[in-house]
């Protein structure tokens, strides 16, 4: 007989969901949980850039999902169709309803490969790579590994928030060091196209960032928005506004170009009525400092598909989830929601093989960083940070919900 309630919903089995169902197990074992998540894997998303430049073995970035549920919850492998906050209810594909007594919304973030034309059907060939998925990350390696002459290299980044706000210029820095040691650079092109307005949003790490982006001579084109790719013929068509606000088309040829897709809540969310109202990208509608949701009390969420105006990373996570799961075990106990997420966001920019620039700030953009060292500076010890210490972490720590 298939299980049609639980005390705590859990919708999503990624980093967000799988840390909160572990940390409030280890606060509760009794506690009655299901976790709602169709993937038969697991993945670490953290190392695809690493992977895309050759560093980490793609292997290791992904385990089975059943290896990584908190033994005491309950899996349900499954997708959520819809949802009803107001009956306590939602319904999966296969399952049907299921209800609830509190629900945590944790489905991750949406890749709209769609919303650019041509990508879906060149990605993979024609030297055109993305590190966001697990099958298409080692192409952007074996694209970078062919290169024997000077290059017209393109990367894109979107103009919606998207997941690790640093990846798209993270493989631009790999991809350039990797130039520079094979005597290609001087002689090459490297383009950075960003939808948005800035290198970086935080001064201390814009300053460092744009010193890197000049000693590789890198070229940036700010307010550009990648809308379509004909592959066969290499080319890439961005959209931008000239000075009088009228929207122009811009035409790049290329050899290699990496696109990080615009992203958005999953359809699912966006349909639904816990959707921030009449926002286009559909965010989950959330208190920002409580992370309970803003219309329905039960119902509380963390992760890339909130509306909390904090960078879209997993460190912002590890940050989320204990406020959370505090902040549930009060409204469980008739208590005052006491503890707050002050927005905290890491980001680990890889500036180059070997080096890194540990970005850490707030919801205001302020430096919040963990090290007695300025981290406005590329050092080899954050590079050991990323490439080996937080990959142990996550699989070790923060999905057991003990870090």
């Amino acid at each position: 007989m298939m299980k049609n309630h639980f005390q705590i919903l859990v919708v999503g089995g990624g980093n967000g969901g799988i840390s909160v169902a572990a940390r409030l197990l280890n606060h509760d074992s009794k506690l009655d949980i299901g976790i709602i998540e169709p993937s038969d894997k697991h993945y670490y998303q953290p190392a695809w850039t690493l992977v895309g430049g050759g560093a980490y073995d793609i292997k290791k970035t992904v385990r089975d999902q059943a290896d990584c549920i908190p033994e005491k919850a309950h899996w349900i492998k499954d997708r959520v169709v819809t949802f009803e906050p107001d009956q306590n209810a939602l319904t999966c594909a296969d399952s049907g309803r299921i209800t609830y007594d509190y629900l945590v919304v944790a489905p991750g973030i949406q890749l709209d490969w769609g919303k650019i034309k041509g990508l879906q059907e060149n990605l993979g060939q024609f030297g055109v790579c993305s590190n966001y998925t697990f099958a298409s990350a080692p192409y952007t390696w074996q694209t970078l590994r062919s290169i024997k002459r000077p290059v017209k290299a393109i990367f894109t980044a979107p103009n919606t928030p998207i997941k690790c706000g640093g990846a798209p210029q993270k493989i631009m820095y790999l991809a350039a060091d990797y130039l520079k040691k094979q005597g290609l650079l001087s002689k090459s092109e490297v383009h950075f196209y960003s939808g948005g307005g800035v290198i970086f949003g935080v001064k201390k790490y814009a300053d460092v960032l744009n010193q890197v982006v000049a000693n590789y001579g890198i070229h940036t084109h700010f307010n550009h928005n990648l809308t379509e790719i004909d592959g066969r013929n290499q080319m890439a068509f961005f959209e931008t506004r000239d000075q009088d606000g009228e929207i122009r088309q811009v035409v790049q040829k290329f050899d290699m170009l990496h696109v990080t897709p615009p992203q958005s809540a999953p359809d699912f969310i966006k349909n639904s009525p816990l959707a921030v109202i009449g926002n286009p990208l559909g965010w989950v509608d959330l208190d920002k400092d409580t992370l309970q949701h803003n219309r329905f009390r039960n119902v509380f969420g963390l992760g890339d598909a909130g509306s909390t105006p904090n960078s879209k990373t997993g460190a912002a996570i590890r940050k989320q989830a204990p406020v959370l799961v505090k902040n549930l075990l009060a409204l469980m106990q008739g208590q005052a929601l006491g503890q707050v997420y002050t927005g905290y966001g890491s980001c680990p920019l890889v500036t180059g093989y070997g080096k890194l620039v540990l970005a850490e700030f707030d919801y205001n953009n302020n430096p919040m960083e963990t090290f007695p060292f300025n981290q406005a500076k590329e050092r080899y010890s954050m590079w050991l940070l990323k490439t080996k210490v937080l990959p142990w972490l996550y699989w070790n720590k923060i999905l057991k919900g003990t870090a």
